[in-house]
């Protein structure tokens, strides 16, 4: 049996478990072991006495690869992207970022909704985590929420679909994980996200104030805050803002020449700057361990499911299902746009059944080479591409749209995680209740799906301001 059917074989197998509700870092991890063996022990014609060789081998590949991987420098900007979440949340940030954009766009038809956007929007600016945005968001608006007459429904939808924008909007984990697998600078994926999450929020607000005028009782708006209240909300929320400012400086120099570090060390001093907030509003210990101990979870999660994956992907090499898959791309008679628009569809079924991180790692191996070679290469020109854009901002543009894509396995059933969070946070809100009030915010994302794909521009501003 040739390689390439041992892979088919064994990734049919492993969405098999995935779909039967195998956690997918375990699933991926057996099913590339399994793939190991079963190569290696074909390459010796199947013969018994060399099971027992081909075992080993397998084994020594699935150890060494994963730690090699895991153990790289650009993986540690997850932990302290989440970190700084979580201290930001008990330094009382979150609170006064919602305050404060509850007073100045509060005015709006379904002006709190708004407000809650806007204000995910900031948090998700010093939190790389969906999970714990969606979490911290739960417990301040949605009480606010449904004190003034909103649907329960609705309210917690708000909250799941604003807590994707932290998947997005930098600092981001996913994004680091796709930078990593597709080795694309992460300084500058991380300034990609800032404009297409600024956007993706905004085309969520229009969305909320569209239904607000549509249906009068769907969302009251908060009236009667003054301009000094309005003005005299803005400082306690400052510190977002400038530990956002102190990671751009470090990720990019705005005044040119070099950035000042690595974005390793910017997300490292951002955590250090939040700690600092947190405990000059008195922190106490209590709260800081358990901000170390979701950190460590949310982590440890994380990289159990890099740790599974990539046991998967060093099969796939041996397989060569990657480069068949870009040959067979390549080769579709059709529009290279459209080839591209029928992947991003894909990416939205399989997102109903497997978690964000876990697909991305999953398929990036095979579908990122087929995207390129769709382009003109790694390599190609922005005049002799096919989608009008050099190889590297091709990587960069992709790598954003295959992002929003995995947002919306955070909010689609019959797994999404935020809605399951949200619920979990409120009781009184069933999963259900979560997923019927989550639905509108699928046509924005389509609506911002189509914008990133039809102005590329939004996307490339500032990784092209890099770059020159």
């Amino acid at each position: 049996m040739e390689p390439i059917d041992i892979g088919l074989i064994v990734s049919g197998g492993m969405i098999v478990l995935v779909v039967l509700g195998m956690r997918v870092a375990f699933a991926a991890a057996l099913a590339g072991l399994v793939g190991l063996v079963w190569i290696f022990w074909a390459k010796k014609g199947y013969a018994p006495d060399e099971f027992g060789w081909a075992l080993t081998v397998a084994a020594k590949t699935a150890g060494q690869v994963p730690h090699s991987k895991v153990s790289s420098q650009a993986l540690s900007l997850i932990p302290t992207f989440i970190l700084i979440g979580y201290l930001a949340y008990y330094a009382g940030l979150t609170k006064a970022l919602f305050e404060a954009a509850k007073r100045w766009v509060g005015w709006l038809p379904g002006g709190l909704a708004v407000s809650t956007v806007f204000a995910t929007a900031g948090f998700a600016a010093v939190s790389g985590a969906s999970v714990a945005t969606s979490a911290v968001f739960a417990r301040i608006a949605i009480p606010e929420m449904l004190k003034i007459g909103y649907d329960k429904r609705f309210a917690a939808g708000v909250v799941a679909a604003g807590g994707t924008l932290a998947s997005l909007i930098p600092p981001s984990a996913i994004l680091v994980i796709y930078a990593i697998i597709v080795e694309q600078d992460v300084g500058k994926l991380l300034l990609a996200g800032f404009v297409p999450g600024a956007f993706s929020a905004l085309i969520y607000g229009a969305l909320i104030v569209g239904m607000a005028v549509a249906f009068k009782s769907f969302g009251p708006p908060v009236s009667g805050f003054t301009w000094w209240e309005r003005l005299k909300a803005l400082p306690p929320a400052m510190p977002i803002f400038f530990v956002v400012f102190i990671i751009i400086f470090f990720i990019y120099n705005p005044f040119g020449g070099d950035a000042w570090g690595t974005p390793t060390e910017g997300g490292a001093l951002g955590a250090f700057v939040v700690f600092c907030i947190a405990v000059m509003k008195g922190m106490r210990w209590a709260q800081l361990k358990d901000a170390l101990l979701e950190t460590a979870k949310l982590s440890v999660m994380i990289f159990t499911i890099i740790w599974g994956v990539l046991i998967y992907v060093r099969f796939l090499g041996f397989a060569d299902l990657p480069g068949a898959f870009s040959d067979w791309i390549t080769s579709l008679e059709q529009s290279p746009m459209l080839t591209l628009v029928m992947i991003l569809l894909a990416y939205a079924v399989l997102g109903m059944f497997m978690d964000a991180i876990g697909m991305l790692l999953l398929t990036l191996p095979v579908v990122y080479p087929a995207v390129m070679a769709l382009n003109g290469g790694e390599f190609v020109a922005a005049e002799d591409s096919a989608f009008g854009m050099s190889g590297t901002m091709c990587a960069i543009w992709f790598g954003i749209l295959v992002v929003k894509m995995a947002e919306l396995c955070l909010i689609t059933p019959p797994i999404g995680l935020n809605c399951f969070v949200v619920a979990g946070v409120r009781p009184d809100i069933s999963v259900q209740e979560v997923f019927r009030g989550v639905s509108p915010f699928f046509v924005a994302d389509a609506l911002t799906i189509a914008g990133l794909i039809a102005f590329p521009g939004i996307v490339l501003y500032l990784p092209r301001l890099m770059a020159g």
